[in-house]
């Protein structure tokens, strides 16, 4: 985990740069693909996707090594060749892993957030799942393990596999000519998130879009058909935490009401979307029918509550460097401490963002409990020897936020006066 925690101080400000310049572009050639909440809650998804993956939150059913210790036939050198092949093994196993999220109802809960954006750009390529917390991924990679490629090797292939994922999320590049045959484009990847009939469950790949075109899957982007982008059921969030979980607790709440035996295991593992007929009557879903007509999740909030969640965006932000930069030096109580802190955070600010009333009593409630866990108890003390800069920093952090949620307004009040000048 600590190595993992270098890399992404590095990748990390990459990532941001790449985003900056694409706002940038967008702004100069007036197509402006990015609008400041969603922009926030993509960032604010890949965060918390972080804290999950470095403070390792995640049971691991069935091992890559635990595969290659017993189905090895052959032991490849590591050479460059077997790198090259161990590549293409990942990147076969990301497309049926990927497809499998797509095609079945539990498995499209670790999914969703990635789709949750009506925007497509590169920030959205951060919103990245927390909810698979229990993995069994390596079972594609059964064909790595026959070659007896080394762990190793896919340790150190498997990130760079996804980071090479980031690109193409983008409006800004029209089709490649001769490479749209080979590598996965933004055109291809346009046309996976969007939910356009035509386009739903396509173009499945990560890197190589041959995958694509063997399994059936593969879809052209028309232009006589516009993308749309988000999830036949909206979200109607900014709240990454809770996006996660959504369709969890829908395929929960679908299991306890149903009254057929048999469905209540059913609906875990049919296709997509797939409901029992007595609670689908009894509580109907509201999907989205003409994409053509579908308007954008957009809360109306004013310029302060925006600064507001900037600053708190920037703050989260300020505070993961400080716990990647310490990883080595901080005890795994204290760690998850400030992964906590930043998750709440996340979830705090992101409900203002949404609008939800109890948004600003839940925030003072966090700052509160975050002040006691740094001054009132021993893990929190011992940060002041072990990473002072970032107490005083959790610590500078938790009073701002405290003190400068007095001019915050409720976006319902807000909403309510903006309607009312309407009518007037």
């Amino acid at each position: 985990m600590e190595a993992y925690a270098k890399a992404l101080l590095w990748a990390i400000p990459g990532f941001l740069i790449l985003v900056i310049i694409e706002i940038l572009y967008g702004h100069f050639k007036k197509n402006q693909t990015y609008t400041l909440m969603d922009t926030l809650a993509s960032l604010s998804s890949g965060i918390s996707n972080i804290i999950k993956d470095s403070l390792g939150l995640a049971a691991v059913l069935i091992s890559y090594p635990f595969l290659v210790k017993y189905l090895a036939i052959i032991e490849l050198p590591k050479t460059i060749w077997v790198y090259l092949i161990a590549f293409v093994c990942i990147d076969f196993a990301s497309y049926w892993s990927h497809r499998l999220n797509h095609k079945i109802n539990i498995f499209w809960n670790q999914h969703i957030i990635h789709h949750s954006s009506e925007e497509f750009n590169l920030a959205c390529a951060l919103r990245q799942s927390i909810s698979n917390i229990i993995t069994f991924n390596a079972i594609f990679l059964i064909p790595a393990a026959f070659l007896g490629v080394a762990p190793e090797v896919i340790n150190v292939l498997s990130p760079l596999h996804l980071f090479g994922q980031f690109w193409y999320h983008t409006r800004h590049i029209g089709k490649l000519g001769v490479i749209e045959y080979i590598l996965v484009t933004p055109s291809q990847h346009r046309v996976h998130h969007a939910i356009n009939p035509i386009y739903i469950d396509k173009n499945l790949a990560a890197i190589f879009s041959i995958w694509d075109r063997i399994f059936g899957t593969f879809q052209e982007e028309l232009d006589s058909e516009l993308p749309v982008y988000g999830t036949l059921k909206p979200v109607r969030s900014w709240n990454p935490i809770w996006i996660n979980f959504t369709h969890l607790w829908g395929l929960i709440k679908d299991a306890w009401y149903t009254k057929n035996l048999s469905d209540k295991l059913k609906v875990w593992f049919m296709p997509t979307g797939w409901r029992p007929k007595d609670v689908s009557d009894r509580f109907p879903r509201k999907l989205v029918a003409n994409v053509e007509q579908q308007s954008k999740y957009n809360p109306v909030h004013p310029l302060f509550n925006k600064a507001w969640v900037l600053f708190q965006f920037i703050a989260t932000t300020l505070l993961l460097f400080l716990l990647l930069a310490n990883f080595e030096t901080l005890y795994p109580m204290q760690r998850l401490l400030i992964g906590l802190i930043i998750m709440f955070s996340i979830f705090g600010y992101t409900a203002i963002m949404d609008g939800h009333n109890w948004g600003i009593a839940f925030n003072v409630f966090l700052q509160f409990i975050g002040l006691t866990l740094l001054i009132g108890t021993p893990i929190g003390t011992h940060f002041i020897k072990t990473a002072p800069v970032l107490f005083w920093t959790a610590m500078t952090y938790f009073l701002i936020t405290l003190f400068s949620m007095i001019p915050l307004t409720s976006v319902k009040k807000v909403q309510q006066k903006t309607s009312l000048n309407a009518d007037l």
